[in-house]
């Protein structure tokens, strides 16, 4: 009784029921107005004609167009308005704006260096121009950053206690999802600890990410205890178009010269100290060198966004020259994504490698929802001779997401991509790795909210030593993975499965 009582005035149910009022108010007015329903839904339908050719003109993928002109269409009493609601991937123009301005005042610290874009210019044509990309988008390369592959969340997990330990100036953690349990608890109590010792500790979490996983307010929680804490676009009962982008990066910066980046968010399951969906397997990398003011800088210029508080000073957080490794140790790009505007740098990213790939392309990811952009350059690859292999889920997160995975493997399979399902249970990394030479791990799935809605981050790698790991520890993966067939049972649906999952293929951009 007391845990019903809990749920039923939680932030959850309080916030929906909100949102449910709102809409039961403008169907109210829409039903009071019957009696003059010709017209209404004359001028209805004329809104909805002319929202479908607004949204037809837009520079969006056709398959995010295409899911918002049915619903447009087929209820334009509301479908016009849930749209401009939740349809628009771009942010407002103010906040647009705001971020603008940060993102650039942040971008002036991180200029290119001649060196590392020198060593860039080495890889060949085809690394060289993906490189040349992702600095144009604003992320310039680094020469000397080692870099150490972390897989599963238990390697991460003894990595940072260890590197949290080592802090002596600052610590930044910018987290999706933060969750009460053993592994926070844990990390917070090196993070009070070490408040005490005079060192400064920001955490930024995202609100939607963390409703069910934190008390309400807990940012006041941490304030109590001497650490700087914003929530990142909190829930809140008013219907807004800004409540679809969510914050869904991991990272964590130590005293600018160690820095963590990847999947895992800070919850017990990603560690599997909690069973959720089975083994639960992810991926992280671990960068000690000149690359992490990348990360910081990423850290900053979110913060300095949403913070009533202007950083006046981010120069305090370089990294010391002594605390550098020296040293070539491959080209790292640490690089992130946004919808603030129309670059959509992590699927670029993505089909940048596999548009390159000569003799092997293999992908780790828990959603396999793509567009066609990627749908046609993984079928083209695999067509040309690249070995294609994506390793997915076998036991899913979200049903409906898990079926419409499932959904694209017959014309991938029948392309001569091989893909596989990891047995143990849920895959939660977010890996790219081609040819011995070039690889990514980030937090970007191979959907549409993570490709245009969300601000993701991920770092792109050549020739670096943390490579030939990512490549092992796919092979090794694939040990314990079923290879997708065409006949395999779960591709066999009835007539009622076939047309869910028609009906949901249409609709996967807004999921």
């Amino acid at each position: 009784m007391l845990k019903f009582r809990e749920w039923l005035f939680s932030r959850v149910v309080i916030v929906g029921l909100l949102i449910i009022v709102q809409v039961a108010m403008l169907a109210v007015v829409v039903l009071r107005l019957s009696r003059y329903f010709a017209i209404f839904y004359g001028i209805f339908m004329l809104l909805s004609v002319l929202m479908t050719l607004v949204v037809i003109n837009k520079e969006e993928n056709p398959s995010y167009k295409l899911a918002w002109i049915i619903p447009i269409m087929a209820f334009p009493l509301f479908g016009g308005f849930f749209y401009l609601m939740f349809g628009n991937p771009r942010l407002s123009r103010r906040l647009s704006e705001r971020l603008g301005k940060v993102h650039n005042r942040f971008a002036e610290l991180v200029p290119p260096s001649r060196s590392a874009c020198a060593r860039a210019a080495e890889l060949g044509e085809g690394l060289r121009n993906q490189s040349e990309y992702i600095t144009r988008m604003g992320f310039p390369p680094f020469a000397r950053t080692e870099t150490t592959y972390l897989s599963p969340g238990e390697e991460k997990y003894k990595a940072m206690l260890k590197v949290l330990e080592s802090a002596k100036r600052y610590i930044f953690l910018e987290y999706f999802i933060i969750e009460e349990g053993r592994m926070w608890d844990s990390i917070l109590e090196i993070l009070e600890r070490k408040v005490k010792e005079g060192v400064e500790v920001r955490v930024l979490y995202d609100g939607f990410g963390c409703l069910l996983t934190l008390p309400d307010d807990y940012f006041r929680t941490l304030r109590e205890k001497g650490i700087q804490c914003i929530e990142f676009n909190p829930l809140i009962p008013v219907l807004t178009m800004f409540m679809n982008n969510r914050d869904h990066r991991k990272i964590l910066v130590v005293d600018g010269h160690t820095g963590f980046m990847g999947g895992i968010n800070l919850a017990d399951e990603y560690i599997n100290a909690k069973v959720k969906h089975g083994h639960w397997k992810d991926a992280a990398v671990m960068l000690r060198g000149d690359a992490v003011w990348s990360l910081a800088t990423m850290f900053l210029t979110m913060w300095d966004s949403i913070s009533d508080e202007e950083i006046s000073d981010p120069e305090r957080y370089r990294p010391l020259p002594e605390e550098l490794p020296g040293g070539f140790n491959g080209i790292v790009q640490p690089y992130a994504d946004s919808p603030l505007d129309r670059d959509l740098v992590g699927e670029m990213v993505y089909l940048n490698i596999i548009n390159r790939a000569q003799r092997y392309l293999y992908i780790c990811t828990p959603y396999l929802i793509v567009d066609n952009e990627t749908l046609t350059a993984l079928l083209l690859a695999a067509k040309s001779g690249v070995d294609v292999r994506i390793i997915t889920p076998h036991i899913g997160d979200k049903w409906y997401v898990h079926l419409l995975t499932r959904a694209c493997y017959p014309q991938l399979v029948r392309g001569g991509v091989k893909i596989y399902e990891y047995t143990p249970g849920f895959i939660h990394s977010k890996t790219f790795v081609s040819d011995d030479e070039v690889a990514t791990v980030g937090t970007i799935n191979l959907d549409y909210r993570s490709l245009y809605l969300h601000f993701e981050c991920g770092l792109w790698m050549a020739h670096s030593s943390c490579i030939s790991a990512v490549r092992d520890d796919f092979l090794e993966t694939l040990r314990v993975c079923e290879q997708v067939t065409l006949d395999s049972p779960f591709l066999k649906l009835n007539g009622f499965e076939r047309l869910l999952r028609a009906v949901l293929r249409i609709f996967a951009p807004l999921m």
